[in-house]
């Protein structure tokens, strides 16, 4: 899962709001063909939060039998951890290979409960568990130790993009745990993370436009800073500018994206809402001028 960019695809729906299991399975073939080092379904880009349990199953199953082992499905999981465990066990025999647990439901909660989150899930799920840290979870160092001691869990994605916390965290990780960026539009920082350790992350844009997304992440393992710069300069920092006009905006621009380059994901669920007229014509100028800067069509 460190050796290429880490893909999380979109959950497809219909205009009446259905899930659409064709657009999704046609979705998933096409982040697969763009080479990614795992596949994330049904986590915070493909809408977990908005999916029932039979929808989720679906999802989970189609991903897994569209990879056909060629890399890891990472499924998500969340809520509280009652509610944890019943999606850990959809996943679990839909055939998943590890799970990301993303943060509970609503309530903060003590470092003690953060731990004992993860134990109550680990201690009845036979999958390793990736920890989001993000919103209301943020781990101490102490807590990562007892995290990191519970055998099924093999890493923490990180959202908060507090590099002295993150740093504090990798120097007290066992060798082997594993690290990833999870911030949104995860290129913008990824220099940033890795260096405190963290190289991996996960990318939006890889849902809508892989080429830029994979030459970016070629660009940083070449060490090629002027081809970054321009990306960073030119496509990601106006994405991320379009993205901060409207919450929710992180998922509803990709989806967006991915429709203006033909992908049959559908709208957004509420209590997301889909890019206006104008906005959507700003994207429409970002992408291509992303497009343009890789040499790939629209």
């Amino acid at each position: 899962m460190v050796r290429g960019v880490l893909s999380f695809p979109l959950t497809s729906f219909r205009d009446d709001g259905s899930l659409d299991p064709d657009g999704f399975r046609a979705h998933l073939a096409a982040q697969l063909a763009a080479g990614p080092g795992a596949v994330f379904p049904a986590c915070g880009t493909g809408e977990f939060f908005s999916l029932d349990e039979d929808e989720y199953r679906q999802v989970v199953s189609l991903a897994v039998r569209e990879t056909a082992g060629r890399v890891p499905v990472v499924a998500g999981i969340g809520y509280g951890w009652a509610q944890a465990v019943r999606f850990a066990r959809i996943a679990e025999e839909a055939g998943a290979d590890a799970l990301l647990v993303l943060p509970h439901y609503l309530v903060a909660a003590p470092q003690d409960g953060l731990v004992a989150q993860l134990e109550h899930i680990a201690a009845r799920t036979r999958l390793p568990l990736i920890a989001y840290q993000r919103g209301q979870v943020a781990l101490t160092a102490a807590s990562l130790r007892r995290v990191a001691a519970i055998p099924t869990v093999i890493g923490l994605k990180d959202g908060h993009s507090d590099l002295d916390r993150l740093q504090r965290l990798t120097l007290a990780a066992p060798e082997g745990f594993l690290f990833f960026n999870g911030a949104a539009t995860a290129e913008i920082q990824a220099r940033a993370y890795a260096t405190v350790g963290v190289p991996a992350y996960s990318s939006a844009v890889h849902a809508f436009a892989p080429e830029i997304a994979n030459a970016f992440f070629a660009a940083l393992l070449d060490g090629d800073d002027k081809t970054a710069d321009r990306l960073l300069r030119d496509f990601y920092v106006p994405l991320v500018e379009l993205r901060d006009r409207v919450p929710g905006y992180a998922v509803s621009l990709v989806k967006a994206a991915a429709r203006l380059r033909g992908r049959p994901v559908g709208p957004v669920r509420a209590p997301l809402t889909d890019p206006s007229a104008a906005d959507l014509a700003d994207l429409r100028t970002v992408l291509t001028t992303g497009l343009d800067l890789v040499g790939a069509t629209p």
